[in-house]
């Protein structure tokens, strides 16, 4: 299965922690992570269920390329890591 990780920031703001969860895909991947913790599909995603812009979504190292359907494929040795990005000047 793939593993989920999230930033401590969003963690302290959600109560999220690292897993394990079945998805083929960076949504379904998510979509698992939502059904025990709905909370956090607020935090992470718009009305539209489209990423938020101060959301980045990492697989192995590399940023998602699809950033609104998440349709990024992953496999069971995949890890995700959802951090919050940081803006400003």
């Amino acid at each position: 299965m793939p593993k989920i990780s999230f930033s401590p920031n969003i963690s302290s703001h959600v109560d999220v922690g690292d897993c394990d969860v079945e998805g083929d895909t960076v949504r379904s991947v998510l979509d698992s992570v939502f059904a025990f913790s709905p909370r956090l599909r607020g935090y992470l995603l718009d009305d539209n269920g489209i990423t938020r812009k101060h959301i980045a979504v990492i697989v192995n190292s590399k940023p998602v390329e699809d950033r609104d359907e998440l349709s990024d494929p992953v496999s069971e040795r995949d890890e995700i890591f959802v951090m919050q990005a940081l803006s400003g000047g």
